[in-house]
Protein backbone atom coordinates (compact mmCIF):
# COMPACT_ATOMS: atom_id res chain seq x y z
CA UNK A 1 0.00 0.00 0.00
CA UNK A 2 2.79 2.43 0.90
CA UNK A 3 4.52 1.61 -2.39
CA UNK A 4 1.49 2.72 -4.41
CA UNK A 5 1.10 5.82 -2.27
CA UNK A 6 4.71 6.77 -2.94
CA UNK A 7 4.10 6.35 -6.66
CA UNK A 8 1.03 8.55 -6.36
CA UNK A 9 2.98 11.27 -4.56
CA UNK A 10 5.74 11.09 -7.17
CA UNK A 11 3.11 11.58 -9.86
CA UNK A 12 1.65 14.60 -8.02
CA UNK A 13 5.07 16.18 -7.65
CA UNK A 14 5.87 15.75 -11.32
CA UNK A 15 2.59 17.30 -12.31
CA UNK A 16 1.70 19.77 -9.58
CA UNK A 17 4.92 20.76 -7.81
CA UNK A 18 5.05 24.43 -6.83
CA UNK A 19 7.32 26.23 -9.26
CA UNK A 20 10.65 27.09 -7.68
CA UNK A 21 10.42 30.84 -8.32
CA UNK A 22 6.87 30.96 -6.92
CA UNK A 23 7.92 29.00 -3.83
CA UNK A 24 10.88 31.29 -3.18
CA UNK A 25 8.80 34.43 -3.66
CA UNK A 26 6.01 33.16 -1.39
CA UNK A 27 8.13 31.82 1.47
CA UNK A 28 11.15 34.16 1.56
CA UNK A 29 9.58 36.32 4.28
CA UNK A 30 8.31 33.51 6.52
CA UNK A 31 10.57 33.93 9.53
CA UNK A 32 9.68 30.50 10.92
CA UNK A 33 11.34 28.78 7.94
CA UNK A 34 14.67 30.63 7.98
CA UNK A 35 16.38 27.99 10.11
CA UNK A 36 15.68 25.16 7.67
CA UNK A 37 18.57 23.90 5.56
CA UNK A 38 18.38 23.32 1.81
CA UNK A 39 17.29 19.69 2.10
CA UNK A 40 14.57 20.54 4.63
CA UNK A 41 13.27 23.40 2.47
CA UNK A 42 13.13 21.09 -0.55
CA UNK A 43 11.17 18.51 1.43
CA UNK A 44 8.83 21.21 2.74
CA UNK A 45 8.19 22.42 -0.79
CA UNK A 46 7.27 18.87 -1.84
CA UNK A 47 4.92 18.40 1.10
CA UNK A 48 3.33 21.79 0.46
CA UNK A 49 2.78 20.91 -3.20
CA UNK A 50 0.91 17.74 -2.23
CA UNK A 51 -0.97 19.63 0.48
CA UNK A 52 -2.20 22.26 -1.98
CA UNK A 53 -3.39 19.56 -4.38
CA UNK A 54 -5.30 17.70 -1.66
CA UNK A 55 -6.91 20.65 0.14
CA UNK A 56 -9.56 23.07 -1.06
CA UNK A 57 -9.17 26.71 0.02
CA UNK A 58 -12.22 28.90 0.62
CA UNK A 59 -12.00 32.61 1.36
CA UNK A 60 -14.85 34.20 3.32
CA UNK A 61 -14.76 37.92 2.66
CA UNK A 62 -11.21 37.70 1.32
CA UNK A 63 -9.70 37.00 -2.08
CA UNK A 64 -7.12 34.25 -1.66
CA UNK A 65 -4.14 34.43 -3.98
CA UNK A 66 -1.89 31.53 -4.90
CA UNK A 67 0.87 33.08 -2.84
CA UNK A 68 -1.35 33.25 0.24
CA UNK A 69 -2.25 29.58 -0.15
CA UNK A 70 1.44 28.65 -0.35
CA UNK A 71 2.11 30.66 2.82
CA UNK A 72 -0.55 28.61 4.64
CA UNK A 73 0.60 25.31 3.15
CA UNK A 74 4.25 25.85 4.08
CA UNK A 75 3.47 26.51 7.74
CA UNK A 76 0.85 23.77 7.92
CA UNK A 77 3.38 21.25 6.62
CA UNK A 78 6.21 22.37 8.90
CA UNK A 79 5.05 20.23 11.86
CA UNK A 80 4.89 17.13 9.62
CA UNK A 81 8.19 17.85 7.88
CA UNK A 82 9.67 14.59 9.20
CA UNK A 83 6.38 12.82 9.87
CA UNK A 84 4.92 12.67 6.37
CA UNK A 85 1.97 14.31 4.65
CA UNK A 86 -0.26 11.33 5.57
CA UNK A 87 -0.63 12.84 9.05
CA UNK A 88 -2.79 15.53 7.46
CA UNK A 89 -5.19 13.09 5.80
CA UNK A 90 -8.87 12.83 6.69
CA UNK A 91 -9.93 16.41 5.96
CA UNK A 92 -9.92 18.53 2.84
CA UNK A 93 -11.03 22.11 3.43
CA UNK A 94 -9.29 25.25 4.67
CA UNK A 95 -11.45 28.30 5.34
CA UNK A 96 -9.78 31.70 5.63
CA UNK A 97 -11.41 34.78 7.12
CA UNK A 98 -9.84 38.23 6.76
CA UNK A 99 -9.61 38.60 10.55
CA UNK A 100 -10.82 36.97 13.77
CA UNK A 101 -14.22 35.34 13.35
CA UNK A 102 -17.19 34.51 15.56
CA UNK A 103 -18.22 30.93 16.32
CA UNK A 104 -21.58 30.22 17.98
CA UNK A 105 -22.17 26.94 19.78
CA UNK A 106 -24.19 25.38 22.58
CA UNK A 107 -22.15 23.94 25.45
CA UNK A 108 -23.40 21.73 28.28
CA UNK A 109 -22.00 22.37 31.76
CA UNK A 110 -21.33 19.82 34.51
CA UNK A 111 -24.96 20.11 35.65
CA UNK A 112 -26.34 19.30 32.22
CA UNK A 113 -27.48 22.85 31.55
CA UNK A 114 -26.94 24.03 27.96
CA UNK A 115 -25.44 27.50 27.48
CA UNK A 116 -25.26 29.37 24.19
CA UNK A 117 -21.82 30.89 23.68
CA UNK A 118 -20.26 33.09 21.03
CA UNK A 119 -16.46 33.05 20.82
CA UNK A 120 -14.14 35.29 18.81
CA UNK A 121 -11.39 33.06 17.41
CA UNK A 122 -8.30 33.38 15.24
CA UNK A 123 -8.35 29.69 14.35
CA UNK A 124 -10.24 26.46 14.82
CA UNK A 125 -9.75 22.84 13.81
CA UNK A 126 -12.44 20.17 13.54
CA UNK A 127 -11.56 16.48 13.69
CA UNK A 128 -12.83 15.48 10.23
CA UNK A 129 -13.85 18.96 9.19
CA UNK A 130 -12.17 22.13 7.99
CA UNK A 131 -9.22 24.09 9.28
CA UNK A 132 -10.42 27.66 9.89
CA UNK A 133 -7.94 30.53 10.09
CA UNK A 134 -7.71 34.31 10.32
CA UNK A 135 -5.46 35.82 7.65
CA UNK A 136 -4.77 38.86 9.84
CA UNK A 137 -3.27 36.57 12.48
CA UNK A 138 -1.31 34.62 9.87
CA UNK A 139 0.17 37.85 8.51
CA UNK A 140 1.26 39.00 11.96
CA UNK A 141 3.51 35.96 12.31
CA UNK A 142 5.15 36.07 8.88
CA UNK A 143 8.21 38.34 8.99
CA UNK A 144 8.73 38.38 12.75
CA UNK A 145 8.60 35.36 15.03
CA UNK A 146 6.37 36.24 17.94
CA UNK A 147 7.49 33.96 20.80
CA UNK A 148 5.06 31.11 21.21
CA UNK A 149 2.50 32.38 18.72
CA UNK A 150 1.56 30.87 15.37
CA UNK A 151 -2.10 30.20 14.65
CA UNK A 152 -1.40 27.66 11.88
CA UNK A 153 0.95 25.60 14.05
CA UNK A 154 -1.62 25.71 16.85
CA UNK A 155 -4.47 24.39 14.73
CA UNK A 156 -2.34 21.76 12.97
CA UNK A 157 -1.31 20.52 16.43
CA UNK A 158 -5.00 20.05 17.20
CA UNK A 159 -5.39 18.09 13.95
CA UNK A 160 -2.49 15.82 14.94
CA UNK A 161 -3.86 15.46 18.47
CA UNK A 162 -7.24 14.33 17.10
CA UNK A 163 -5.73 11.50 15.06
CA UNK A 164 -6.41 9.18 18.00
CA UNK A 165 -10.09 10.09 17.93
CA UNK A 166 -10.24 13.01 20.35
CA UNK A 167 -8.21 16.03 21.40
CA UNK A 168 -6.66 15.08 24.71
CA UNK A 169 -3.11 16.40 24.50
CA UNK A 170 -1.63 13.09 23.42
CA UNK A 171 -1.41 12.40 19.67
CA UNK A 172 -0.58 8.90 18.43
CA UNK A 173 3.06 8.44 19.47
CA UNK A 174 5.82 6.72 17.50
CA UNK A 175 6.66 3.14 18.38
CA UNK A 176 10.00 4.19 19.88
CA UNK A 177 8.30 6.61 22.31
CA UNK A 178 7.06 5.72 25.79
CA UNK A 179 3.51 6.93 26.62
CA UNK A 180 4.41 6.96 30.34
CA UNK A 181 7.26 9.39 29.73
CA UNK A 182 5.04 11.63 27.59
CA UNK A 183 2.29 11.62 30.22
CA UNK A 184 4.71 12.32 33.07
CA UNK A 185 6.38 15.25 31.28
CA UNK A 186 3.17 16.89 30.10
CA UNK A 187 1.22 16.30 33.31
CA UNK A 188 3.97 17.83 35.47
CA UNK A 189 4.27 20.90 33.21
CA UNK A 190 0.49 21.34 32.95
CA UNK A 191 0.05 21.11 36.72
CA UNK A 192 2.92 23.52 37.32
CA UNK A 193 1.38 26.06 34.95
CA UNK A 194 -2.05 25.79 36.58
CA UNK A 195 -0.57 26.06 40.08
CA UNK A 196 1.31 29.25 39.20
CA UNK A 197 -1.82 30.77 37.67
CA UNK A 198 -3.90 29.85 40.71
CA UNK A 199 -1.41 31.68 42.92
CA UNK A 200 -1.29 34.64 40.50
CA UNK A 201 2.39 34.09 39.75
CA UNK A 202 4.03 35.09 36.52
CA UNK A 203 4.07 32.31 33.91
CA UNK A 204 6.50 31.65 31.08
CA UNK A 205 3.97 30.62 28.42
CA UNK A 206 0.58 31.79 27.19
CA UNK A 207 -1.91 31.21 30.05
CA UNK A 208 -4.37 29.83 27.49
CA UNK A 209 -2.32 26.63 27.65
CA UNK A 210 -3.91 25.96 31.06
CA UNK A 211 -7.39 25.69 29.53
CA UNK A 212 -7.15 21.93 28.92
CA UNK A 213 -4.56 19.25 28.09
CA UNK A 214 -5.53 19.63 24.41
CA UNK A 215 -4.90 23.37 24.44
CA UNK A 216 -1.70 22.82 26.41
CA UNK A 217 -0.36 20.56 23.65
CA UNK A 218 -1.36 23.03 20.92
CA UNK A 219 0.12 26.08 22.69
CA UNK A 220 3.29 24.24 23.68
CA UNK A 221 3.67 23.13 20.04
CA UNK A 222 3.61 26.83 19.11
CA UNK A 223 6.49 27.39 21.53
CA UNK A 224 8.35 24.36 20.17
CA UNK A 225 8.42 25.94 16.71
CA UNK A 226 8.26 29.67 17.51
CA UNK A 227 10.11 29.94 20.85
CA UNK A 228 12.00 26.69 21.50
CA UNK A 229 14.47 28.26 23.91
CA UNK A 230 11.66 29.37 26.22
CA UNK A 231 10.15 25.90 26.14
CA UNK A 232 13.50 24.20 26.69
CA UNK A 233 14.39 26.51 29.59
CA UNK A 234 11.16 26.07 31.51
CA UNK A 235 9.90 22.63 30.44
CA UNK A 236 12.94 20.67 29.19
CA UNK A 237 11.20 17.28 29.54
CA UNK A 238 8.31 18.50 27.39
CA UNK A 239 10.73 19.87 24.80
CA UNK A 240 12.44 16.47 24.66
CA UNK A 241 9.13 14.69 24.10
CA UNK A 242 8.13 17.10 21.33
CA UNK A 243 11.57 16.77 19.75
CA UNK A 244 11.00 13.01 19.60
CA UNK A 245 7.42 13.38 18.37
CA UNK A 246 7.96 16.01 15.66
CA UNK A 247 11.41 14.55 14.88
CA UNK A 248 12.86 18.03 14.71
CA UNK A 249 15.35 19.96 16.82
CA UNK A 250 13.91 23.44 16.51
CA UNK A 251 16.47 24.96 18.89
CA UNK A 252 19.18 23.97 16.43
CA UNK A 253 17.13 25.11 13.44
CA UNK A 254 16.41 28.60 14.75
CA UNK A 255 19.98 28.96 16.06
CA UNK A 256 21.14 28.95 12.45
Amino acid sequence: MRFFKRLYYQYLLKRYAIKHHLWEDSTKNIALLRGLDTIEKTRLRELSSIFLHQKAFTGIGINLTQKMQIVVAAQACLPVLNLGIDRLDGWTEIIIYPRAFCISRDERDENGIVHHKENILSGEAWSRGPLILSWEDIEQDLQIIHPGHNVIIHEIAHKLDMLNGKANGMPPLHLDMQPKQWTAAFTAAYQQLNKRLQHHHRVCVNPYAATSPAEFFAVISEYFFAAPEILYTHFPAVYQQLQMYYRQDTRRQLAR
